[in-house]
């Protein structure tokens, strides 16, 4: 990254694809970050830098390298391969961690121990916040990176819920399936099939999924 788009990126704040961290010690918490990133457009954490926008520089480079190290390593799997850089800034060094948008997802990050097991979960970004991803948008993902052909027909249930978005311009698993009287099962993979196709896309908030038109 230059520096001049390093300085665009200090100027525009943090967004999907953007997060400021004023430093960091816990790799379990920042490996959630990083799979987010990965699984989603990609995006950059700096790190030394207030959510104001406030620069506050590193106190250890080194330990901070380390963290970064650490979470991509040994907290998410398949391993990540994110882009260090420092810069300076009036003085002071700020981390920039580069995720690109990965090729082997999902990735998971380690999320808590049950039963003396490690137990991972996806996550992705949602406008300015990493969070765990649906049943739903999970398929999505590994779908997604499947190799083989896509085969789509377009029968009653689909014409019904085109119908249906057309009208109301949304719909979750939920709806489709109590429209078509289907299972959520069922119902989910007839929708991310639609997506893969480019028929349908995605939505994601702080609550559910939900399915549009394209």
């Amino acid at each position: 990254m230059k520096f001049s788009e390093f300085q665009l990126l200090l100027t525009a704040g943090e967004s999907s694809t953007v997060e400021y961290k004023r430093k960091i010690n816990n790799p379990e918490k920042l490996a959630k970050e990083i799979c987010a990133f990965a699984n989603t457009k990609g995006g950059v954490i700096i790190i030394g830098i207030d959510d104001d926008g406030s620069i506050k520089g590193l106190k250890s480079e080194k330990s901070e390298m380390d963290i970064v190290e650490k979470a991509c390593n040994f907290y998410i799997i398949p391993d990540i391969q994110a882009e260090l850089q420092l810069f300076d800034i009036h003085g002071k060094d700020l981390l920039a961690v580069i995720i690109k948008e990965g090729t082997h997802k999902p990735y998971k990050a380690m999320s808590h121990i049950e039963d003396d097991k490690v137990v991972y979960q996806v996550f992705i970004r949602v406008g300015e916040s990493s969070v765990p991803a649906s049943s739903e948008m999970s398929r999505l993902l590994k779908s997604q990176a499947s190799d083989k052909p896509l085969r789509l027909s377009i029968g009653d249930k689909e014409r019904r819920l085109f119908q249906y978005l057309e009208k109301y311009n949304r719909a979750t698993v939920k709806d489709f399936s109590g429209l078509v009287n289907i299972s959520k099962r069922r119902a989910e993979q007839l929708l991310i099939r639609l997506v893969r196709a480019g028929v349908l896309q995605i939505n994601s908030d702080t609550h559910h999924d939900y399915f549009t038109l394209i």
